[in-house]
């Protein structure tokens, strides 16, 4: 299984998040985000648009998840380098092991980044 960790800021729409899901090598069957984030009207919308199911974390699952890439407003924030990159690792654990196979991806217009996760049953 493959799961999409997303992180967005506000301003994100729809399409946001659908050209960000689409540049990716690879097609998910889970989406991951915080619950804050994967509660919103436009995160519900894309993943019904997706089919796909959502797992939606708390900040303190994230917390100290070690990523490849840091940014350092979202490492002070919410403890990890990268939101997309650590949702996407905490959700794909919960299915087994699970490695980084893609590592964030910030959109053109700098509003949604995204992380793939592989799983490996265990």
């Amino acid at each position: 299984m493959i799961v999409a960790g997303f992180g967005m800021r506000a301003a994100a729409s729809l399409v946001d998040l659908t050209q960000a899901l689409s540049g990716l090598p690879a097609h998910p069957q889970l989406l991951a985000t915080l619950r804050a984030k994967g509660e919103t009207e436009v995160f519900q919308s894309f993943a019904s648009s997706q089919n796909l199911a959502t797992c939606l974390l708390e900040e303190d699952e994230i917390a100290g998840i070690e990523t490849p890439t840091r940014s350092s407003r979202i490492l002070a924030r919410f403890g990890t380098g990268s939101l997309a990159e650590a949702a996407a690792l905490v959700a794909a654990r919960r299915h087994g092991t699970a490695r980084l196979i893609h590592p964030r991806h910030i959109s053109t217009d700098g509003l949604v980044t995204v992380a793939l996760a592989e799983v490996h049953p265990q």
